[in-house]
């Protein structure tokens, strides 16, 4: 299910420009823009529409669930426009023209961010000083997924508990561990652990993450770890 750019042009005046020299569902003429579409599953992740994000995001709207075959190309490679299923030959339909780095590449990072960190990872709190916290929107499928017999093995820790991990800032692990199995929408950690480079850690009970150390993961390099506990 993708969105077209466009209603139909049919009938339209030549004075809207190139959109009328082009068959219906290609380019401006009614076809499918990454980029626009993007923007709408981004709007539908900041309004905290997370049920109706999934839907869209695992019926076909984006990438990693579109069929590489009937896209034409590598799902790690974005396209321009999607010719759509009002282009007259069939056989086009769904297949990604103009690969590059489009704007739907900014905007799925975005995405990202918004699945595993959280809209404002740093804030000043009551005191007037730094803070840090993770508040992400991770559908429970991701760490377990009974439905998708394609999906990846999920992974635990020692205690049996579902885990996932992504790299905070390209550099530093974070390990969400799921003690309940249940979606993480918009809901902060019960604790932290974070390892910091010299074998220490230091265990954070609550939500927030207190200045020092919040300074410390911003610089990055003095912390090797963070495992967050929901």
């Amino acid at each position: 299910k993708l969105y077209y750019v466009s209603p139909s042009l049919e009938g339209q005046s030549y004075d809207m420009g190139r959109m009328m020299a082009f068959a219906p569902g290609w380019l401006e003429n009614q076809s499918i823009w990454s980029h626009m579409s993007y923007k709408y599953y981004l709007e539908l992740m900041r309004g905290k529409l997370y049920e109706q994000f999934f839907s869209e995001f695992r019926g076909g709207g984006m990438l990693p669930f579109m069929d590489p075959v009937v896209y034409g190309r590598s799902l790690m490679e974005c396209s321009s426009f999607l010719a759509s299923s009002a282009f007259p030959d069939p056989s086009f339909h769904g297949r990604g023209f103009s690969a590059r780095l489009s704007g739907s590449t900014a905007e799925f990072l975005s995405i990202w961010k918004l699945i595993f960190i959280g809209s404002n990872p740093y804030f000043i709190d009551e005191n007037g000083e730094l803070a840090f916290i993770l508040k992400p929107a991770v559908p429970a499928w991701m760490f377990k997924d009974d439905e998708d017999e394609n999906a990846a093995e999920p992974m635990y820790d020692e205690n049996g508990v579902l885990i996932i991990s992504f790299k905070l800032f390209a550099h530093i692990p974070v390990t969400y561990h799921n003690s309940k199995g249940t979606d993480l929408f918009d809901v902060a950690p019960d604790s932290y652990k974070i390892t910091m480079q010299d074998g220490s850690v230091e265990v954070v009970n609550g939500s927030v993450v207190p200045s020092d150390l919040a300074e410390k993961i911003r610089r990055i390099w003095d912390v090797k770890s963070i495992d967050a506990y929901f």
